[in-house]
Order: structure tokens, then sequence, then C-alpha cells
């Protein structure tokens, strides 16, 4: 385990909050490694807290897919396979086709202005190289094709694969050398809705996933 650890100070913030803040972006700086145990007390230690926000933070994580409970062991980082990232991908693929389908059919002129004000935010993130509002915008520009869709209950599926797809969103993000792609990737989506293409919406949608697939797993290979 590193020694490096930053911790993220917010007074907004609970204390459990900042603690799985903390570990999280440990984890996916590779200050913590895949398949490293976690001890609560060492964590606790290092971070300067009690073990119960540091508990609490460990059982969000596992919820969110960074980390594993195991017997006797206690939790470990988890390691990313290959078959985790394509089970959920390729669900998140055909959820991701079906959106933009729909998006095209009701998505209203305020919800596009929206859409096309967040896809520029996302590109002035890329141009400064914050990782965080990356996520943030990402994040956001699929949320509002899918809230467009007017569907809930296809909102509620995609809302249960989010802590599962987390950590896939943000290895590849990390890819510099796949930025470009993705920024490309939004804007012809993005227009496809504009244009209430609904086949062309879903074939961008599902392939734009689908690259996400490939990016994630070249990450994991060469790290």
């Amino acid at each position: 385990m590193s020694d490096d650890f930053k911790v993220n100070i917010n007074e907004y913030l609970p204390l459990r909050e900042i603690v799985f803040t903390t570990i999280r972006d440990a984890i996916i700086s590779g200050k913590l490694m895949p398949g490293e145990r976690l001890m609560e007390k060492h964590l606790a230690e290092k971070i300067g807290v009690s073990r119960t926000p540091v508990r609490e933070a460990l059982r969000k994580l596992e919820i969110e897919g960074f980390v594993l409970m195991t017997p006797r062991k206690g939790a470990i980082v988890t390691v990313i396979n290959e078959k985790d990232i394509k089970d959920v991908l390729e669900i998140r693929a055909v959820l991701e086709g079906l959106a933009a389908a729909l998006a095209c059919e009701n998505m209203m002129d305020a919800e596009i202005d929206k859409l096309m004000s967040t896809k520029k935010d996302f590109e002035n993130a890329v141009e400064a190289k914050n990782l965080d509002l990356m996520v943030e915008k990402d994040i956001e520009l699929h949320d509002l094709i899918f809230a467009s869709t007017k569907n809930n209950r296809l909102v509620t599926i995609i809302n249960n694969l989010r802590e599962q797809i987390h950590r896939f969103r943000i290895a590849y993000l990390k890819d510099a050398n796949y930025l470009k792609t993705i920024i490309i990737e939004h804007d012809k989506i993005v227009q496809a809705i504009v244009n209430k293409d609904k086949d062309v919406a879903q074939e961008l949608s599902v392939n734009h996933i689908k690259n996400q697939e490939k990016a994630v797993i070249k990450s994991i290979k060469t790290t």
C-alpha cells in the first residue's frame, strides 16, 4: 500500500464521503493496486479518522465495484477482468442504443439545448485535462439522453448499472489517446438525435459503448 495518500478535505461533505472519495481515488490512481488487501485499521490511521467511516466507505466501494469483501480476508481491491467488462458493457450498449432511438422521438428543444451545452462542457473538461469534470459531464450527457426517453423503467434499469460501470468509465476517460474519439462520437450521437435519425443514433450509441469496451480491455492489459 502506498504511503502517498491524498485526503480530499471538503467541509460540506460528511466524513464518510470524504473517506470514500479518498480510497476510491487511491484505487483509480493505482496507489491501491488490484488484489491488494484493505485493512480498516491501516486505512483509518493513514487517513486520520476512526475505523467507522472507513468501514462505511468500504461498503459503498463494494457496491460500486471497487472493492470485494471476502471471507477471512476482508476487503480487497477488485481486479477488473475482461469478462466483467464485456458482461456489463454488452448490456449497456443495448440500453444506450434504445435510449438514443427513443430520445430522437421524445427530446424537447430545451433538452436538446442542454445536451449541446453539456457536450461542450465535456470538451472543455478534456481541454483542461480535468478528469473529475470529464467524468461528471460524460455522466450528465448520457443521463440527459436517458431522461429524454420519458421511459422511467428504462432509466431505472440503466441507473442500476451505474455503479458497475463507474470504474470502467474512469478507466477509459483516463486514456488521453481515446479522448478525441469520445468527442467525435458524442458529437455524432448528439447530431443524430437533433436530426431525429433513430437508426443512426441507435447504431452510433451502440458502437460508442463497444469502443469503450475495447478501450477498457486494452487498458487493463497494459497496466
